[in-house]
């Protein structure tokens, strides 16, 4: 593009760093077509944001908003990482009170287009109050905000007969093929409170709702090639522009450095055959309960194989609750496995030949990074939408759901085992592995993910120089 076509985007994600490196992951795509980001978050997630490279500096721009401070929100909290589950509303409460400032901001700034999460339900009024371009980007994939059906269902849930966690179990009325796509009933529970809010909460449905029906075009971490139906459910509902951007796969440029850590996690990973490794983490904000934690263990021991473990004992500063693994774990898997309870470079570990399975909490971050390598995918659900990305994946035969009891959530040891073994090792599961492998060149595939990116800037391009005429 000439000089004079390069356009001014404004960011604004979530204060969730699940959300926040994907958006930045779009920056950087958009930012190395010449192209100015203005990626807005508070002074602290900044600060914890990876390092740009020096040919990014100058088209990205870091700009900090304070925080206000709310009553129950501890000063040091600016991200979800930072709190308990359950305090994470505060932060919303925090997060709302940005109205203003964001409003002054945007006028001194005066970008061709503001880009806004789902938690910016407010940030629509704004933008248009100021004549800037909006959209919503959404980093969950088509299916999970398909699921989630028109602004209708997510503002007036009674009106769509969502009123029970055992309604989100179910395939909804919107979506015209068949389907196993839905929450089971633990996850569903497990979200409930979220999607419902109460009278001192904006709930999550809420702000969904808004920001899909007051944004001018829907951007999405999706690509046609992966989930077409699912794409033509969202323009049928919203009746507007639905970009897909891509998986945004994390490049071997973001993942730093080499480290001593990694140095010796790449000695260890390099006496192992390959793919014989099964790969545990769960991301950054998702964590076992005790009980969980124990079974997963004694499961890994029962399975046989070799094993590295990412374990976090404790989520953060918020976390009182450290969990702990079973008495001589580690001394009995000795040689077997390696459990890590510090910060490890999970790109580098997955992209290494050793890794043949992942056994993961199904985060699309990290799907998409396991993915882009080949490895195939045993899936334990935490929260959130993963239990909806779990039965797509299970649905496409990418990946495998380790049973689960439907009304508590609870699994065994036993369960953990054959579902290792069958992903990674066994002949009955050999499918899993090859679908795998074969998505790498969908999930994986630079120059696919490039021209996401050109169509995405076209349209915000012509969108523009519709406004000047």
């Amino acid at each position: 593009m000439a000089d004079n076509t390069k356009l001014r985007i404004a960011m604004f994600p979530w204060l969730a760093f699940g959300h926040m490196i994907p958006w930045l992951q779009l920056a950087k795509l958009i930012a190395q077509k010449g192209h100015e980001i203005i990626f807005i978050s508070t002074p602290r997630n900044i600060d914890r944001l990876p390092k740009l490279s020096p040919n990014l500096a100058s088209f990205i721009h870091f700009v900090k908003l304070p925080l206000p401070q709310v009553e129950n929100l501890p000063e040091y909290a600016e991200a979800t990482m930072d709190l308990h589950h359950d305090d994470v509303w505060y932060l919303k409460q925090a997060y709302d009170r940005l109205q203003e400032p964001m409003k002054h901001l945007l006028q001194s700034l005066s970008p061709d287009w503001i880009f806004y999460d789902f938690t910016a339900y407010w940030l629509p009024t704004i933008a248009r109050q100021l004549g800037i371009p909006h959209g919503f980007f959404s980093i969950f994939n088509a299916a999970v905000l398909g699921y989630f059906g028109p602004p209708s269902a997510l503002i007036n849930r009674a009106d769509h007969d969502l009123n029970t966690p055992k309604d989100y179990t179910r395939q909804p009325k919107w979506v015209p093929f068949p389907t196993t796509v839905a929450f089971r009933l633990f996850e569903a529970r497990r979200i409930f409170h979220g999607i419902t809010g109460d009278e001192s909460n904006v709930s999550d449905s809420y702000r969904f709702g808004e920001t899909l029906r007051s944004c001018d075009i829907i951007a999405i971490r999706s690509c046609v090639d992966f989930e077409p139906e699912w794409l033509k459910v969202l323009e049928d509902i919203h009746r507007k522009p639905v970009i897909p951007d891509g998986q945004l796969p994390t490049t071997a440029d973001d993942a730093g450095e080499e480290t001593d850590t990694w140095r010796w996690i790449k000695e260890w990973l390099d006496k192992q055959e390959k793919g014989s490794i099964v790969y545990v983490a769960f991301g950054s904000e998702a964590q076992p309960s005790q009980e969980e934690l124990t079974e997963i263990a004694f499961g890994l021991e029962l399975s046989g194989l070799p094993f590295f473990w990412v374990l976090k004992k404790r989520l953060g500063p918020a976390d009182t609750k450290l969990i702990e693994l079973p008495d001589g774990f580690e001394e009995r898997t000795k040689g077997r496995g390696v459990v890590c309870t510090s910060w490890a470079p999970q790109l580098r570990i997955l992209a290494h030949d050793s890794v043949g399975g992942f056994l993961s909490h199904s985060g699309w971050s990290s799907v998409v990074e396991a993915l882009q390598f080949g490895r195939a995918l045993v899936l334990l659900t935490c929260f959130a939408d993963q239990g909806l990305i779990a039965k797509q994946l299970a649905e496409k035969k990418i990946g495998y759901v380790l049973p689960r009891e439907e009304g508590d959530g609870s699994f065994t040891r036993k369960s953990v085992a054959e579902s290792l073994r069958l992903v990674v090792v066994e002949e009955e599961g050999k499918f899993y592995r090859e679908k795998a492998m074969e998505m790498r060149g969908l999930f994986g595939d630079r120059d696919r993910q490039d021209q996401y990116v050109d169509n995405f800037l076209k349209l915000l391009e012509s969108h523009r120089c519709l406004k000047q005429e």
